[in-house]
């Protein structure tokens, strides 16, 4: 049985999952508008990816009979400087969730609950794999800096992205 402090805890994190599928709507929204349509594609898998993160999260609470409660979603930022600080702005996220699990990580090992701690190691990995990915197309901007071509062929990679649910595995 899941600690009562724990579940509330898990509960947040179901709601910061949420928002971070909202911040990246808003990302979407940022890119299409200043015509990144490959940006504004990616933000979206990224937030059909933090909706599947939420939906794994909710049917273990269910699993577990926690009392589920849906705290309201806090609005998002819809504005950036440039294609370099929305996906700078993604990372400094993706790092504080990261911060996030690794709390709530610890908080199931020191209640020795390893059903959740077990979930939250994917998490934790998924993490790993977020950062690395927002890392590497940040150095790709930052190498082309201003120029047009560069930020056109990087805004075509980012085209290509589809989306498959993390989730399935």
């Amino acid at each position: 049985m899941i600690s009562n402090e724990l579940q509330k805890e898990l509960i947040t994190q179901l709601n910061k999952e949420y928002h971070s599928a909202y911040i990246y709507l808003g990302m979407s929204a940022y890119c299409s508008k200043e015509g990144f349509n490959g940006a504004a594609n990616w933000f979206l898998i990224q937030y059909q990816e933090e909706v599947a993160h939420g939906m794994k999260l909710f049917k273990y609470l269910e699993d577990q009979d926690v009392e589920i409660q849906l705290p309201s979603i806090e609005s998002v930022e819809v504005e950036y400087k440039s294609l370099l600080d929305v996906f700078k702005k993604s990372l400094a996220h993706e790092q504080k969730m990261t911060k996030n699990l690794n709390i709530l990580s610890d908080l199931a090992m020191k209640d020795k609950d390893h059903a959740t701690y077990n979930l939250l190691q994917w998490y934790v990995t998924e993490q790993v794999e977020e950062e690395a990915t927002v890392k590497a197309i940040i150095d790709h901007i930052k190498l082309v800096g201003d120029n047009g071509y560069g930020l056109y062929t990087i805004d075509k990679e980012l085209s290509g992205r589809t989306f498959t649910d993390p989730t399935a595995n």
